[in-house]
């Protein structure tokens, strides 16, 4: 079996490593292919991948290149995690959209668009090179924003399924809280990506006992502080919401935070120079503990658990990611993608049912969808109108002064990266 990492020199591609050679009985890789148009930091990366894979006794052989091509030819899995502009292009995601008094984010509000427009042309490109080279490779999205990068592939014809590691960390916590094994605990997770709620947590799977009553009642506080929301709005809801929540239901405040300290990218961007340091010290050989802080907690365990489904292997039967709606959620567009829980297998990934959504998150799900699908079409096709058109839609923004302003402000720190700027 072949893989292939694009984007393999990011400084999460050793908890990825870690992940095949600790589940190697799921999923038997014996070629790992990294491919990075960043030499110095693929080989970095490259050589901790070695010797991880050495120290745990895993026969697979790691190949790093720059070379695209090459590094998808046979591929059976290709998976995704590149960041068009580096550290450099998120650090601006988070700060201009403040000058307006909005979120800045990497992947919800401006800052997501602004990901989108440098992103979906690219990742296009790339896929059309795998469905050359493998037309039966399937495609692991794990590049944000991943909802609308996933729906851009998917509306292209390409063998693709997103991923996000938001819900494995939930039943993971939700596990801990129970004192139960993660594989016993299902969630009864919908909506979209990085806008999703937890409506039900089931013990043995979808048709298990829901004790999400139960963890409410007995650890509510402790989720409350994870979420960084007040429990009485978690016991009036009745689910957990992601955290990615919090930039809806607690908007000023989260804009007023964001003003007062460094950016989550300047911190990240910190956090990779001393990783990158520790990666090419010859004798380490395990993921260090740093790398936990740097996000992306459970992506490989993820991560490997759907390529393992895909590909025919032993991957759990039911597995959160992002997909087609096809009547899922019947208030959407059946070619919108959302993330739920699906059954997994060899031809794809098939939704399980949903029960009817509360108005209070089905409005807000509707409402961001139909922002995505501006924002695919501004990737797509640019200009100027596409990108207004888009921010006036977005929930987060609304109002069209603030639309056009972070219009001008999205093109200015974007134009090498946008061909129709």
């Amino acid at each position: 079996m072949k893989l292939t990492v694009v984007g393999g020199g990011s400084t999460y591609t050793p908890e990825l490593i870690d992940g095949f050679a600790r589940l190697r009985d799921t999923l038997p890789v014996e070629e790992l292919v990294l491919v990075d148009p960043a030499a110095e930091r693929l080989a970095l990366v490259g050589g901790l991948a070695r010797r991880i894979l050495a120290r745990q006794g895993h026969p697979g052989r790691v190949v790093t290149t720059s070379d695209l091509d090459a590094g998808v030819e046979g591929a059976d899995a290709v998976l995704l995690q590149l960041r068009v502009g580096g550290q450099a292009a998120r650090e601006q995601d988070e700060t201009w959209p403040l000058e307006c008094g909005c979120i800045g984010q990497e992947t919800t509000g401006a800052g997501g668009l602004a990901k989108a427009l440098r992103t979906v042309p690219v990742v296009l490109d790339i896929a059309e090179r795998v469905r050359r080279a493998n037309p039966r490779a399937w495609i692991i999205d794990f590049t944000n924003p991943v909802g609308i990068v996933t729906r851009a592939l998917l509306q292209a014809g390409h063998r693709a399924v997103g991923l996000c590691n938001v819900a494995i960390g939930l039943q993971r916590k939700f596990a801990a809280l129970l004192g139960t094994d993660p594989r016993e605990v299902h969630l009864d997770h919908v909506g979209l990506n990085h806008l999703t709620w937890e409506t039900g947590v089931r013990l043995g799977g979808p048709e298990g006992a829901n004790v999400l009553p139960k963890l409410l009642a007995g650890h509510g506080d402790a989720i409350a502080d994870d979420l960084r929301l007040p429990r009485p709005l978690l016991d009036r809801l009745g689910v957990v919401p992601s955290y990615y929540l919090r930039y809806y239901y607690a908007h000023d405040e989260v804009v007023r935070e964001l003003g007062t300290k460094p950016s989550r990218a300047a911190e990240v961007a910190a956090m990779e120079r001393e990783l990158l340091t520790m990666y090419g010290d010859p004798s380490l050989d395990e993921k260090p503990a740093l790398l936990a802080r740097r996000g992306g907690a459970f992506y490989s365990e993820a991560a490997v658990d759907l390529a393992a489904s895909l590909l025919g292997g032993g991957g759990s039967p039911y597995q959160v990611v992002n997909t087609l709606n096809k009547g899922t959620l019947p208030f959407l567009p059946d070619d919108a993608v959302i993330e739920v829980q699906a059954a997994v297998g060899p031809t794809g990934a098939a939704p399980l049912p949903v029960p009817d959504l509360d108005p209070l998150y089905a409005g807000l799900v509707a409402n961001v969808t139909a922002y995505e699908e501006l924002a695919l079409e501004a990737a797509l096709r640019g200009g100027r109108d596409r990108v207004f058109r888009a921010l006036l839609s977005h929930p987060l923004i609304g109002q069209y002064a603030y639309a056009d302003a972070l219009t001008d402000r999205l093109i200015a720190h974007n134009r090498e990266h946008l061909a129709w700027a």
